[in-house]
């Protein structure tokens, strides 16, 4: 068993937007409309937060939101004053990631675990799989459905893996992981799951909430 002066200092960073109708989960506007989708940005968020809740009761793991959208007292007012947050600096996403990633390494993390909140199966177990990846790997990919990825886990920042991604598309975790080889960076995967993307991806979410959460009513969770 590894003393704790052994164990690596692992920080987890969530990508979010603040959930202003209109402005997140837009290409499910037209099935929920824009109260609907901001509805549905948040109740995911406030999941994703509760699963890494769930991860920190068994092990030491720091939580950073990085979001994108409304102000830091807005953020505050909606997931609480406990959390530290941190606004997404300007650039693509490849961008603020990596400088998401280069402050994390900078303040002394050793294990940096990057997810958003689109992919609602990523629970406390898969991120305890990514954090124990990382004894070995230096690289942790876990492949989406449509050709991205929900997660990534470095214990390095190697910058490379976010340049010259065609980010959006099929094409980011094939991108990612060419460079990877051509780097000679050690990696491995997670198990491939599906973002919350497109009108045809809402069941996986309904029997998320069905299965995990409970009843919600008024949009509101009943655990």
């Amino acid at each position: 068993m590894l003393k704790s002066s052994e164990i690596p200092k692992q920080h987890l960073i969530i990508f979010t937007r603040y959930p202003e109708p209109g402005k997140t989960k837009t290409r499910l506007i037209p099935t929920l409309g824009t109260l609907g989708a901001a509805n549905l940005q948040r109740q995911m968020t406030e999941y994703t937060v509760s699963q890494v809740k769930e991860l920190q009761k068994a092990t030491e793991v720091s939580l950073e939101v990085r979001f994108t959208g409304g102000n830091l007292q807005l953020m505050q007012d909606w997931l609480g004053l406990s959390l530290v947050y941190q606004s997404q600096s300007e650039g693509d996403l490849g961008w603020r990631m990596r400088r998401s990633l280069f402050d994390a390494f900078q303040s002394g993390m050793e294990q940096v675990v990057i997810i958003g909140t689109d992919c609602p199966s990523v629970n406390s177990q898969i991120l305890t799989k990514a954090f124990e990846q990382l004894h070995s790997f230096d690289l942790v990919l876990g492949p989406a459905i449509d050709g991205g990825y929900y997660l990534i886990g470095l214990r390095r920042l190697i910058p490379e893996l976010f340049a010259n991604i065609d980010w959006g598309t099929s094409q980011v975790l094939q991108q990612t992981v060419d460079i990877a080889v051509k780097l000679n960076v050690s990696h491995t995967y997670l198990s491939p799951l599906a973002d919350i993307d497109l009108p045809e991806d809402l069941p996986i979410w309904e029997q998320i909430v069905n299965r995990e959460i409970g009843v919600w009513v008024n949009g509101e969770a009943k655990i």
